[in-house]
């Protein structure tokens, strides 16, 4: 399969090019599957139904969340609505929505999406390990699922590493989010796992990690906050790790991907 993961979309700016780009790189890439992190796709912070709906009709599969993921008060029911639209798998029991999805891909072939949200500076939740270890043991992959995409959404880089030796051998692909700064570790793991600690994000890179640049450097200089964050408004660049696996599920080709925007071109041959 090809699988097509794409970082953090962040504001108008980063959902504009991604629904206008996300039908070529089908295309172009021949992807079975494509997941996209919407979790500040609602001006930076949140994702609301029309955003998600206009998403999934670009073709993303499958679209997960984050720390963001209730910043827009309707994600908690639109989420029960939503079965394609997943947030982290280690919140609390009863909280709306759910951590991992079984979705079909182009060729009816079976990828597992799971989210997990990282500890490390970040709110304190159930773990993030055990958590990820629940969805794939109950769906593994090669049984339940032709391929599995595992979302982890930390601030450490630690972490990150830590989530993708732990799964490796047992999905297809681990990919951090939340830097919105792309890495470029991109690796195949020593048990096949294809790897990158951040896909970076999908907004404009002449900004704070996707936000305007006044009102971040104003609060690091003074420490005192003179307004809202608002996302930057300039042409994005959509930031993304492409993968192809094999009959196992496993991972035989990772690159990252970088269209539009600031950052350097990357763009996968097929």
């Amino acid at each position: 399969m090809r699988l097509l993961f794409m970082g953090d979309i962040v504001g108008r700016s980063g959902r504009d090019a991604l629904v206008a780009e996300l039908p070529n790189l089908r295309r172009e890439l021949g992807l079975d599957f494509i997941v996209v992190n919407g979790e500040n796709a609602a001006g930076g912070f949140g994702i609301t139904g029309a955003i998600c709906d206009d998403i999934f009709d670009a073709g993303a599969d499958v679209i997960t969340l984050g720390n963001h993921s209730w910043d827009q008060r309707e994600a908690l029911v639109h989420i029960e609505r939503e079965p394609r639209l997943v947030r982290p798998a280690n919140y609390p029991s009863g909280t709306p929505g759910r951590g991992a999805a079984l979705v079909e891909g182009t060729t009816g072939a079976r990828v597992l999406v799971v989210n997990a949200l990282g500890r490390v500076f970040m709110e304190a939740l159930d773990c993030p390990f055990e958590a990820i270890d629940e969805q794939i043991s109950a769906c593994p992959l090669g049984e339940g699922a032709d391929a599995i995409l595992v979302d982890m959404h930390a601030e450490a880089t630690s972490e990150k590493m830590a989530m993708g030796h732990y799964c490796d051998g047992r999905v297809s692909l681990v990919v951090g989010t939340h830097s919105h700064v792309p890495t470029a570790d991109a690796q195949i793991l020593p048990g096949g796992t294809a790897y990158q600690t951040d896909a970076g994000m999908c907004g404009d890179y002449n900004s704070v990690i996707g936000m305007d640049k006044d009102e971040p450097l104003n609060r690091f200089v003074t420490r005192i906050p003179s307004g809202r964050f608002q996302p930057a408004l300039g042409p994005a660049t959509l930031c993304g790790v492409f993968v192809e696996t094999d009959s196992s599920g496993l991972a035989r080709r990772v690159e990252p991907v970088r269209i539009g925007g600031r950052l350097s071109q990357v763009l996968p041959e097929v």
